[in-house]
């Protein structure tokens, strides 16, 4: 019988310490990939690697970063090369999130989600390109149906990860034929992240966005990652890149 073509598979992947970040490196380092999972708090990866570990057929070892501080991108590359020795796919799942209407929204909340949802997958794609040319792999960026959908009273979020889809299409034929580059759009997802963002009236919002939701509920983490590990499988993604997949209980439809 032959070996899982994830065994020995080389990832990174920003956020890992939560949500669906932690959801990828569990399912990742369940079928044999080494992980090395970036994050900023060091108690949740510690966390999230050790469970990793104990369950999975891989390895994970966390790096305590915050993707968007100055040069985070090179010592995260760095990094990938001494612990793994080469990456074969990066998940750039880090993400910020505040909703506000226009008027209420502050500049700073809109730069901190431009920073972290799209100049960091941007610099950190890049500052791996050598390494993902070598292995011919892929990236992954955690977008959200957002960046398609018309986001009152979230436009600011919407607008970055509308960025970061247009990102993820250029490059994918940019890099060709050597790194693919895709995108997964989750829908609403229970992670502890959206009812942060939500804040105050995370309650309405849930039930507004549930009652537009086709499938009537929201999402979990795993069902996300899932299709987030699909898309970095050799075996099933290998001639798929520029897409934007929807994974958002018909809220797109």
């Amino acid at each position: 019988m032959s070996s899982s073509p994830w065994a020995g598979l080389r990832l990174v992947v920003t956020g890992g310490g939560s949500g669906i970040g932690a959801a990828v490196v569990a399912r990742a380092a369940g079928l044999g990939a080494d992980v090395l999972v970036v994050g900023r708090r060091a108690d949740r990866l510690a966390e999230v690697t050790a469970k990793a570990r104990a369950e999975g057929a891989g390895t994970a070892v966390p790096y305590t970063a915050d993707v968007t501080a100055p040069g985070a991108a090179t010592r995260i590359a760095e990094r990938a090369g001494e612990v793994l020795g080469g990456v074969d796919a990066l998940v750039n799942n880090a993400g910020h999130a505040v909703f506000d209407r226009l008027e209420d929204a502050a500049e700073t909340d809109l730069r901190e989600m431009l920073d972290t949802n799209l100049v960091a997958p941007a610099l950190l794609t890049r500052a791996l390109l050598p390494l993902l040319r070598a292995s011919r792999g892929c990236v992954v960026n955690v977008s959200s149906v957002g960046g398609v959908l018309a986001m009152p009273n979230r436009s600011f979020y919407g607008a970055s990860k509308a960025a970061l889809n247009s990102l993820t299409r250029s490059l994918a034929v940019e890099l060709a034929p050597e790194v693919r580059v895709n995108a997964v759009l989750p829908g609403p997802v229970d992670t502890g992240l959206w009812d942060l963002a939500a804040g105050e009236g995370a309650d309405a919002l849930r039930a507004g966005i549930v009652a537009g939701t086709p499938l009537g509920r929201f999402g979990l983490a795993p069902e996300v990652a899932a299709w987030v590990c699909h898309l970095v499988d050799p075996e099933t993604s290998s001639w798929v890149t520029g897409s934007l997949v929807s994974v958002d209980g018909g809220r797109t439809a």
